[in-house]
């Protein structure tokens, strides 16, 4: 369907050109990935970029659902919260050389987009700076930038971006074009390009997240026919090399990666968040460069996406443990057939018949998930996994059939997506719509992996479905709620997704959730404690279901740093 043109930027464009750009790079992946031969020929460039702006759109959507649900501020978000979600998001989403960048060429814009928090929009103008904070920042999160790559069509978007004239619409278009044509130079500035007959795989993802921007603002993508024409005899020119073991980006001789380093050079690609101070990344910087190449350090305010090519993957950790707290750590070794590299195969082992996977809020229960037999995924506040996550830990549990507990409401199209991809690469996937950990808690508790995998399911789902789930949480704006109006700092109870309770005292509100839930009647009431809860909550609440309501049973869990003071099941 057409998008309806507009000429300014704001919330509403964000999410929009997120959305834009998350189906226009679906509709590439496969093509990017194909001509993916710099600076690892390990044909994943457009999956990285896919994930990393999956993850920005999710974000952005996470802001919209938060203000429609009350609890971000009755108005809708402005510009800022829009484009530094989307900033944030693709921060801790980003995948591979390619996505780093790009999630800093965001963050670059977010910068600029968000400088004044209460405008409602910005204009051309204003995208132009944008564009240019966005090319300017970027090249300087590269410990070593080499022309030809992303970054020399991200300077050449920023620059036709700045002789243009009028509203975003026509700054856009200008960006567009001018990324284009850098795109079409690429093989000129890179021998292995030339070699194989291939433009930059990250340029090309860019120039598509750029066509999106333009549809934006236009109704209309800019895309002509032929481009896709000539992606697709790229993409086939290049698979047809790898198949055929014709020359190829590193197979005649060691070439130039996008900041120094090349193909058959380090044997580990290391990617890792990081919590740090500056002072902290900028030795980290000066030792990562030391032990490999491909550095891209992207981020700021404390929190840092951190990418490097190493021989020795263990150092590149323990720097980044000596630099702050390093966490989702991914180590991909490029020969032995991890993450999309096809340069060697892992000797395989006997699949399981079934595991199930499962999303989790806090450490405490990824413990406690993981002692039950499921494969975790930790989801941090404010951090819900990409599917591209969801999909490589089904994966990683190897198995042929997987039931998924994605544990969050907001998380059901996510999950869904992960599941559809699994299902397409021969897995037997059954998606429990399970909305918080209480319920899949239950749902784990009456698994049974020795009988027929949909009886399993089916039990599942009902334990899930027959339990009722809460949360105590304290609310952090003024909002609208279904039991009225709420301040900041005030601690709200929630029942199955909905204000229920608006209180004072943390104890005092779960007590009266708990009330309210068990006036229906119920045989076990779960709590998972968050690290800041009372301590005294739990015998609190436990003496409260002894004194009062008779045969119901009690466990208590530690679920850690899980965003919610306290999760609260009856089944």
């Amino acid at each position: 369907m057409p998008q309806v043109p507009q000429t300014f930027f704001d919330a509403l464009a964000v999410r929009t050109w997120c959305g834009l750009a998350l189906r226009a790079l679906g509709r590439a992946r496969e093509e990017i990935d194909a001509i993916n031969v710099y600076p690892v020929a390990d044909g994943d460039t457009g999956t990285n970029l896919y994930l990393t702006l999956e993850s920005a759109a999710a974000a952005v959507e996470a802001v919209f659902d938060g203000h429609a649900a009350g609890r971000q501020g009755p108005a809708g978000p402005s510009l800022a919260d829009a484009v530094r979600a989307m900033a944030h998001g693709a921060l801790i989403g980003a995948r591979g050389n390619s996505g780093t960048i790009v999630a800093q060429l965001l963050r670059g814009m977010s910068q600029v987009l968000a400088a004044d928090g209460a405008a409602p929009h910005t204009d051309g103008p204003g995208l132009k700076l944008a564009l240019r904070q966005a090319a300017d920042s970027a090249r300087q999160a590269v410990a070593h930038p080499v022309e030809g790559t992303v970054l020399t069509v991200a300077s050449a978007a920023a620059d036709a971006a700045e002789g243009a004239e009028g509203d975003c619409g026509k700054v856009a278009l200008a960006a567009y074009d001018g990324a284009r044509a850098a795109l079409a130079a690429t093989p000129g500035q890179l021998a292995v390009l030339r070699r194989a007959g291939v433009v930059d795989a990250g340029g090309r993802g860019l120039v598509t997240v750029l066509g999106a921007l333009v549809e934006t603002f236009t109704g209309e993508s800019p895309t002509a026919a032929s481009d896709g024409a000539r992606a697709r005899e790229e993409a086939a020119e290049a698979a047809h090399a790898r198949v055929h073991g014709l020359p190829q980006a590193g197979t005649e001789h060691p070439v130039a990666c996008a900041d120094g380093g090349h193909e058959d050079g380090p044997a580990f690609e290391v990617i890792y968040l990081l919590e740090a101070e500056d002072e902290a990344v900028a030795r980290l910087r000066r030792r990562l460069d030391v032990l490999g190449d491909s550095l891209v350090v992207v981020g700021g305010d404390g929190l840092w996406n951190v990418h490097v090519h190493v021989d020795d993957a263990g150092a590149a950790v323990e720097a980044g443990v000596e630099a702050g707290r390093p966490y989702r750590i991914r180590i991909t070794h490029f020969g032995l057939g991890d993450v999309h590299t096809t340069r060697g195969e892992r000797p395989p082992r006997e699949r399981a018949q079934r595991a199930v996977v499962a999303v989790v809020p806090g450490e405490g229960l990824a413990g406690l998930y993981t002692e039950a037999g499921a494969t975790a995924v930790l989801a941090r506040p404010g951090e819900p996994p990409a599917s591209g996550e969801l999909v490589h830990a089904v994966r990683c549990a190897h198995a042929r059939e997987v039931v998924l507990l994605p544990n969050d409401a907001d998380l059901r199209h996510t999950a869904a997506a992960a599941a559809e991809q699994a299902r397409a690469e021969g897995i037997r996937v059954a998606l429990i719509p399970t909305r918080s950990a209480v319920q899949g808690i239950a749902a784990l508790a009456v698994h049974e992996p020795e009988r027929r995998f949909d009886e399993d399911v089916v039990a599942m789902t009902s334990a899930a479905g027959t339990t009722r789930y809460a949360e105590v949480t304290v609310a952090e704006h003024e909002s609208w709620t279904t039991a009225g109006i709420c301040q900041a700092g005030d601690v709200l109870g929630l029942i199955d997704g909905d204000v229920a309770v608006i209180g004072s005292d943390v104890t005092d509100t779960a007590r009266t959730v708990l009330d309210r839930m068990l006036a229906a009647g119920g045989e076990l009431v779960t709590l998972v404690l968050g690290d800041e809860a009372p301590e005294d909550i739990a015998e609190c609440l436990e003496a409260r279901v002894r004194e009062t309501y008779l045969a119901v049973d009690t466990v208590v869990y530690q679920g850690g740093r899980q965003g919610a003071l306290l999760l609260i099941g009856v089944e």
